[in-house]
């Protein structure tokens, strides 16, 4: 589905603007947010000179229009996608400050560099490496952290480090890892789910009748969880991403997914045998060059292990920092077995250009 400039009005000039990630009505004021993840209103005069009744309910009647839905009293949710933009709208009736409109861009890119990553302590180059190599060694990974921290961007990123011949299999709700486009060439499935004809559950067990090496999930939310973790099990490799705040509390996040306490109880190991590597993301205010910045970043890096009937989680990064660089010697074994000699060096990213931090 195409949604051009005819479409977008007065709003086009922040659907171009390649700085603004996100465009939100709250029908009275616009709010953007831009690529450092700052947020601030549109010039001021804008929502009163364009953002009229008028304009509203022509473009609300458009995006009807393009995907064929209703949008009244009754149906008080209106969303369209095309291959970069999400538009949703909320009715007046449920939305009380006015008629709601947000569009997010999801373009097909990949944001985060590594060059960017270490410039802009988004973590120390020994972490990249060290998150880098636990791609490459096939660990499950789990990113962690509160809506709009680039959970999702920091998948993407180190996505790339999977082998172009194993099959990755994607499955969202709304299309925002772009595998298949950021990852030209490599062996890829993206599947989009909807909740009543083809939801999570439905789509991560047929997932696994396509030969996956890697399921990527773009969040972990409810029940499906269950599926996930029994095909990492299997030895089907993966990525997720869910909101919480510290990665020593996705174990019970995750169990607090279950359906019901019995199947809790039994998943609690299996959660520590499937997971391997927590980070948690963050956000935080710098100043550079005189200018107020917010900056993403990695807060905290940790392992879960399961041995000898224990359950252990070892956290390895908290605050930004090393606590500690002793791997378990499970994991020091794995990326022994892998050919890693040194886990915390990486040479360079494949097409890239070097990137040697030895």
């Amino acid at each position: 589905m195409e949604l051009g400039r005819d479409y977008f009005g007065p709003l086009w000039r922040f659907v171009e603007d390649e700085e603004i990630t996100d465009i939100d009505y709250s029908g009275n004021e616009i709010w953007l947010t831009n690529t450092e993840n700052e947020r601030y209103r549109a010039e001021e005069g804008f929502v009163q000179k364009y953002m009229t009744a008028g304009f509203v309910e022509q473009f609300t009647q458009r995006i009807s229009n393009v995907v064929s839905r209703q949008f009244n009293k009754r149906n008080p949710v209106l969303e369209a996608e095309t291959e970069e933009l999400r538009v949703t709208i909320l009715h007046e009736s449920v939305a009380k400050s006015g008629r709601t409109i947000s569009i997010r861009k999801t373009p097909p890119i990949i944001r985060l560099t590594a060059e960017r990553a270490v410039a802009e302590k988004f973590c120390p180059p020994e972490l990249l490496a060290l998150l880098i190599n636990c791609v490459l060694v096939k660990m499950n990974l789990v990113f962690c952290g509160m809506p709009g921290v680039g959970k999702t961007e920091c998948a993407k990123f180190f996505s790339q480090f999977i082998p172009a011949n194993e099959r990755v299999i994607t499955i969202e709700d709304t299309l925002e890892l772009r595998y298949g486009k950021t990852n030209p060439g490599k062996d890829c499935v993206e599947m989009k789910v909807s909740e009543d004809v083809f939801d999570y559950s439905r789509a991560i067990k047929s997932s696994l009748r396509l030969n996956p090496k890697w399921i990527m999930l773009s969040e972990a939310r409810s029940t499906e969880v269950r599926y996930l973790l029994e095909s990492w099990s299997t030895g089907v490799r993966g990525m997720t991403t869910l909101h919480t705040d510290d990665v020593r509390n996705v174990p019970d996040r995750i169990l607090s997914m279950l359906e019901n306490r019995t199947d809790a109880d039994r998943m609690e190991n299996d959660i520590y045998q499937a997971l391997d590597v927590g980070v948690l993301i963050r956000k935080r205010r710098v100043t550079e060059e005189g200018m107020s910045l917010q900056r993403r970043y990695i807060d905290q890096m940790c392992f879960y292990e399961r041995r000898d009937g224990q359950n252990r989680i070892v956290m390895m990064v908290q605050d930004g920092v090393f606590v500690t660089q002793e791997l378990p010697q499970s994991l020091a074994d794995k990326f022994a077995r892998a050919g890693i000699s040194q886990p915390f060096s990486w040479d360079r990213v494949p097409g890239k250009g070097d990137g040697r931090w030895e």
